[in-house]
């Protein structure tokens, strides 16, 4: 499968090695393909191995699944520097989110600061996740599923989980009942608020102008978010 590359050859290749061994018969995994030349990027193209299947609308827990397994392949594999040095849109959000760096740019951003004043620190060990499985799982009927176009953060798996069903509740027209048995009951509030705050301050990044649709697309998923959170302070002892 040939696309724009994404990412720098330095990412492409670590991934390539890195990632060879993952795949069995829960799970296949499109990587990197190296050209004739060795090189992953050639004038602005990068290759992946081609995997069978369509990414479906309304199998999110199926997406969710799919990327556990991933993630549990995952957890043995330390953080290279080329996913922490990253400065693109997403990073930038991914580390905002996380209080890596201020959030006060991006205050005016729909949602942002009324999730803003209710983080609180998460109390789960960091892993390599999939940052963006929603649109990147693939399934046909005679195979597992395929998780393709690896997007990693330095993140708990939760975390993985929190953005598909953001995702899933802003522009797939997901209700918040359809996650009831698959979200985990502790501190999942905190998870999702920063998936809203990633996604949002994301397409603020791109767009700014964009404000009205992102306060109606994500304001499903941020009262979800808030309405844990706040459970969770009251049933505190």
């Amino acid at each position: 499968m040939l696309k724009l590359a994404e990412g720098s050859e330095a990412m492409l290749a670590w991934q390539s090695r890195s990632f060879a061994g993952i795949g069995d018969d829960r799970l296949r995994l499109a990587l990197p393909r190296a050209s004739r030349s060795g090189a992953f990027i050639v004038e602005g193209w990068s290759a992946s191995t081609f995997c069978v299947g369509a990414h479906h609308q309304r199998r999110w827990s199926d997406v969710i699944a799919a990327g556990q397994v991933l993630h549990a392949a995952l957890s043995p594999i330390a953080c290279p520097d080329v996913v922490l040095a990253r400065d693109d849109p997403w990073s930038i959000a991914d580390r905002a989110a996380w209080g890596e760096i201020a959030l006060l740019p991006y205050l005016d951003a729909p949602h942002v600061a009324r999730l803003a004043s209710r983080l609180e620190p998460v109390q789960a060990p960091a892993q390599l996740i999939h940052g963006d499985l929603t649109g990147n799982v693939l399934f046909d009927a005679a195979l597992p599923p395929a998780v393709i176009d690896l997007s990693l953060y330095w993140r708990p798996a939760a975390y993985a989980t929190a953005i598909v069903v953001a995702d899933a509740l802003a522009w797939e027209g997901a209700i918040p009942s359809v996650f009831d048995h698959v979200l985990p009951r502790s501190g999942f509030g905190q998870l999702l608020a920063r998936a809203v705050l990633f996604r949002v301050i994301t397409d603020w990044i791109a767009d700014p102008s964009a404000a009205a649709r992102l306060r109606s697309a994500y304001a499903p998923v941020a009262e979800m978010a808030v309405a844990a959170i706040d459970e969770r302070l009251r049933n505190r002892p």
